[in-house]
């Protein structure tokens, strides 16, 4: 098993239950921030939500990750203005969106797990560990999307409403977070090089 980005920057020998606390809460609130990101194109508007969720699985490795994602959607639940737009509660959590929502947690995990095997350190293996997290959090809200709609759309309308309109957005930020990690990777390791 490998280091994760968080645990290069904030080894777990000299990490503290607080400061784990601290980094979890820290990512929940970043997962919250980038939710409110929206870029507004049709028929579905893209938000940072999915990027958030699996940069934080992968950066703060399965466990972490999944924790942080558990205290957004608490946070969200008990009235905390987090989900996408600004909004909060059970009743959104149970709505239309809420597979999607659970589908973060393990799809964070998956992440997270793929990171700590390495899948971190690379564009090609990046992008795929981000695709198959896409691929998890598409099973569970496309499916919860049938079962609310009471199988009234049939298998080709759930994927055409909840799966097709969000593809184009989810290639695009899988694409950011196949850039984004490598290259902070890149980064760390010439840092530590240089104060060798």
């Amino acid at each position: 098993m490998q280091q994760v980005l968080s645990e290069r920057l904030l080894p777990r020998s000299r990490s503290t239950w607080l400061a784990e606390a601290l980094l979890i809460m820290l990512a929940a609130l970043f997962i919250a921030a980038l939710a409110q990101l929206r870029i507004p194109l049709q028929p579905v508007p893209i938000t940072g939500q999915t990027l958030a969720v699996l940069l934080v699985g992968m950066a703060l490795g399965a466990r972490r990750g999944a924790l942080a994602v558990v205290a957004y959607l608490a946070m969200s639940v008990a009235g905390l203005p987090f989900f996408t737009g600004a909004q909060s509660g059970l009743a959104y959590m149970s709505g239309s969106t809420g597979g999607y929502l659970v589908g973060f947690v393990p799809a964070a995990a998956l992440v997270g797990w793929l990171a700590e095997h390495g899948w971190d350190r690379t564009l090609g293996k990046t992008l795929l560990a981000m695709l198959l997290g896409n691929l998890v959090i598409y099973a569970l809200g496309v499916s919860w999307l049938a079962v609310l709609l009471g199988g009234f759309l049939g298998p080709k309308g759930s994927l055409a409403l909840g799966l097709v309109p969000f593809l184009l957005g989810d290639v695009l930020k899988a694409l950011v977070a196949a850039l984004l990690l490598p290259t902070a990777w890149m980064l760390i390791n010439e840092q530590h090089a240089l104060r060798r």
